[in-house]
Order: structure tokens, then C-alpha cells, then sequence
């Protein structure tokens, strides 16, 4: 693999990793980085050329100067962290943003707007048919309504107040999870249960819906990709996806499986659907990089068209759960470059970057700083430290970084480089290494 320092310019930033550590050495890194763009030698304002990223790195200057800041006071951080909805989800990349603006300057029909858009991502998805949504959330609700209704209107109309037998939703308990009140929402009556043999037993003409989690085969279901060291391999007494959706075809209730958060692997749009999943739901604002306001849900065409007739700009469920034209240009840019990528050297370029940065931490002494591979498929630097040298607890560490300057948030005990652009490495390095320094003994 390349090293960081000898990557070549072409696809990362203009100004280089030994530019942004020879102005540190002659300045500072925050000086060096405390301007509104980042220069080599004299150069313009650094911008990503064709990169797997967008737009250019955030500076100590920009952090503390900038929209959020001068409009309402609020202080963003550097995110190394992953798509985490409560601390602002993703970037989107200049292709999707370009798309929002020339979006914004038309009217169209929303109907019109929202059948052709989801038929282009069924294409990419290898689906049936498909719908651009207000969000995963939002998918899991139109999915769960479309598998109580059908194309029924009355049924539409009565929603979420269910007065027929079949309204079920079977969960076994490894994958239940805080947004399982989505099916709830619908007029699903939410059904737990924990062996494998009771689940099968209890499927009978009452359960409308089976959902599963894809990242339950990870073995984190709930959280974040976590370091094969920290992972746990799925009980065999979990039903994985691909069993759940045999399990619904035995018996004729619709799967819907929630791959929201992953991707990459880009072949997971694909995966589910093709074994054979009724409903598949994926996050726009994660993996994808279009708007966090958006979301997919792809699959049979009779569910999707349900969902669709229940969605806005329609009178009933899904009225509430409206997408801008906008958004649903952009989440069909987004997916359209997402697939284009280069999945291998995308990767690579993170996990390169997480290197340095655990060979940079690593130094400090009484600090842990493992690159790890994790169970999403890529690295990230597991942190850790001896409390008798720096003397200070995780949870406050965290909220030292977060309050200080530049802000930096990361999630667990895991700093990742997924999310930074290429030189903002530079600024983690630097504040972790100034702030354990100043609190050891």
C-alpha cells in the first residue's frame, strides 16, 4: 500500500501531508491550518480534484468562523467519527451539492419526479422497483405500510388504526433495535420472540412483516463497525438475513431487511435483492453522501408501488414524511457517483490515513494507538491509555476534545478516519497529542 506521505497528488489534496508538517514546524500546525483555505508554497485555495472526497478540509480558522457558527453560535467539530445522524450524518461531495442548486431552479410534476427517479434506482439497485424516501426511518415506516395494506385505499385511509387480522410484525430479539418503533408507527403490532424454533412456530396468518438488520452478521447491529479484537462472531442461534428471507418466502410474509448504514461494500445494494428480499431500506445520508433528508426503499413492485401511493406528496401515512425535489435529484447523483468509485483505493486511502494517525499517536507516551481493521471491512485507531500516566477518564477526555479548539468528536473508544478529508488527519494528530500532553502527570 502507498504510504501516506507518497500518495500522489492527483487524488488527494494540492497541499501535501510533509507541506501542512513543514509549515507546523515553522509556525505551527494551527497557524499553519488557522487560514480559510489550505495553501503549498503560495498556491490556491486547495480544493479535491476527482477525488473520492469533496470540497477542501476544515481549518481551526473555518471551525470557529462559519454559517453555523455567525447565524446561531454553534461550533462544528471535525468528525472522526462515522455517519452518525446526531452529529450531522455525512458531507456531501460538490456533484451533489451542484445537483441541489440546479434542482432548486425548476418545477416538475412530484409524482412524475418520484416514479422516474425510483425507477433509476432500482436499475442501480437490480430491484424491481424502488422509491427515494425522507430518510432510512422513513423507509422502514412506508415498508411496514405498504406490507399492511398492499394497494388497498381503504386500508391506506385507515392506517395506523389496523382493524384486520394480519398486522403482525415477528422480530426476533437480536434484531431489535431503538428504530423498530418505525413498524409500530405504521399499525404494525410489533412481535418478539428469541429461539430460532419459536420464531418459525409462531409465523402464522396474522404476521404481515419479517425485518432483519444486515449487520447483524457483523455481530454490531446496533453500533458502529467495532475492531475485529472488540467484535463478537453471531450466535448461531441468530437468523441472518439470508435465512430470514427463506424463512419468508417458506411461508409468503415479506422480508424487509435494514442495510441502512452499510456500505461500502457497494455490492450490498445489490445482495439482498438478489437473494430475494421483498424490501430492502438504505440510508442516502451514510454511505451514499447525498442529503441525510433522504433514504431509499427498494424491492417487489407491488409493495413499492403501495409505498409510493402511502408516500408524499400523497394524503395519508407517509404525508408527513416529505422529500424536496431537490434531495431526490441529489440522492440519485449521490448513488449514481457512489457506484462509480473506486471502492478499493477509496478504502485504501482511509485505511492509509488511519495508519499514520495511530503511527503519529503511538508515540505518546502511557497512549494505545492500534490501526484495526474493523468489522465493516476497513481500519480505524483503537485508543486507549494508561490512566496512571494521563490521568483522566475516557468519557471526559471526550468532552474536553470536543470543547476545546479545533472541536473534535469521535465515537467509542475508535478515532476514524472515514469521514475526514485528506489533511484533517493532520489537525486530529496534532490536538490529540497537545491535549494528552497537557494532561499528563
Amino acid at each position: 500500500m502507498t504510504s501516506p506521505d507518497d500518495r500522489p497528488n492527483s487524488s488527494s489534496l494540492s497541499v501535501t501531508r510533509r507541506a501542512f508538517l513543514g509549515a507546523g514546524a515553522a509556525a505551527g500546525v494551527t497557524g499553519a491550518l488557522g487560514t480559510s483555505g489550505c495553501t503549498d508554497n503560495g498556491a490556491s485555495e486547495s480544493r479535491l480534484n476527482g477525488s473520492a472526497f469533496g470540497g477542501r478540509p476544515n481549518t481551526v480558522a473555518d471551525l470557529e468562523d462559519n454559517i453555523y457558527t455567525r447565524l446561531l453560535g454553534v461550533r462544528p467539530h471535525i468528525g472522526a467519527h462515522e455517519h452518525i445522524t446526531t452529529m450531522g450524518g455525512s458531507r456531501m461531495p460538490p456533484e451533489v451539492l451542484e445537483a441541489i442548486v440546479e434542482a432548486n431552479e425548476y418545477f416538475v410534476d412530484m409524482n412524475e419526479l418520484t416514479e422516474a427517479a425510483g425507477a433509476r434506482v432500482a436499475e442501480v439497485m437490480g430491484a424491481e422497483a424502488a422509491i427515494v424516501t425522507s430518510g432510512g426511518f422513513a423507509s422502514l415506516l412506508l415498508g411496514s405500510a405498504a406490507c399492511l395494506t398492499g394497494t388497498d385505499m381503504d386500508r391506506m385511509r385507515a392506517l395506523p388504526d389496523v382493524t384486520w387480522a394480519r398486522r403482525n410484525c415477528l422480530i426476533q430479539t437480536p434484531h431489535r433495535f431503538s428504530y423498530d418503533h418505525a413498524y409500530r408507527a405504521a399499525g404494525m403490532t410489533n412481535v418478539y420472540v428469541d429461539s430460532r424454533e419459536e420464531f418459525i412456530s409462531r409465523i402464522d396468518a396474522s404476521v404481515a412483516m419479517l425485518p432483519a438488520l444486515s449487520a447483524i452478521e457483523r455481530g454490531s447491529p446496533i453500533s458502529p463497525p467495532r475492531s475485529m479484537e472488540r467484535s463478537s462472531p453471531t450466535p448461531d442461534t441468530v437468523i441472518l438475513p439470508e435465512e430470514m428471507i427463506d424463512i419468508g418466502k417458506q411461508h409468503d410474509v415479506p422480508v424487509m431487511i435494514d442495510m441502512a448504514s452499510d456500505l461500502p461494500p457497494w455490492e450490498n445494494l445489490r445482495r439482498f435483492i438478489d437473494l430475494g428480499a421483498d424490501l430492502v431500506v438504505v440510508s442516502g445520508g451514510k454511505g451514499i453522501l447525498a442529503p441525510q433528508s433522504t433514504g431509499i426503499l427498494a424491492g417487489r413492485a407491488d409493495l413499492i408501488e403501495a409505498a409510493r401511493m402511502q408516500n408524499a406528496p400523497n394524503d395519508y401515512i407517509g404525508r408527513g414524511m416529505k422529500i424536496g425535489k431537490e434531495e431526490i435529484i441529489a440522492l440519485v447523483v449521490g448513488l449514481e457517483r457512489a457506484v462509480r468509485l473506486d471502492q478499493t483505493a477509496e478504502v485504501e486511502d482511509w485505511n492509509a490515513r488511519a495508519r499514520w494517525l495511530a503511527e503519529e499517536l503511538a508515540v505518546i507516551p502511557g497512549v494505545v494507538a492500534r490501526y484495526a481493521m474493523n468489522n465493516g471491512g476497513y481500519a480505524d485507531v483503537d485508543l486507549e491509555w494508561d490512566q496512571s500516566v494521563i490521568p483522566v477518564e475516557p468519557r471526559e477526555f471526550k468532552r474536553i476534545l470536543r470543547e476545546g479548539t479545533p472541536s473534535i468528536v469521535y465515537d467509542g473508544t475508535t478515532v476514524r478516519t472515514r469521514q475526514l478529508r485528506p489533511g484533517e488527519e493532520l489537525l486530529v494528530a496534532n490536538r490529540l497529542k497537545e491535549l494528552f500532553t497537557e494532561l499528563s502527570l
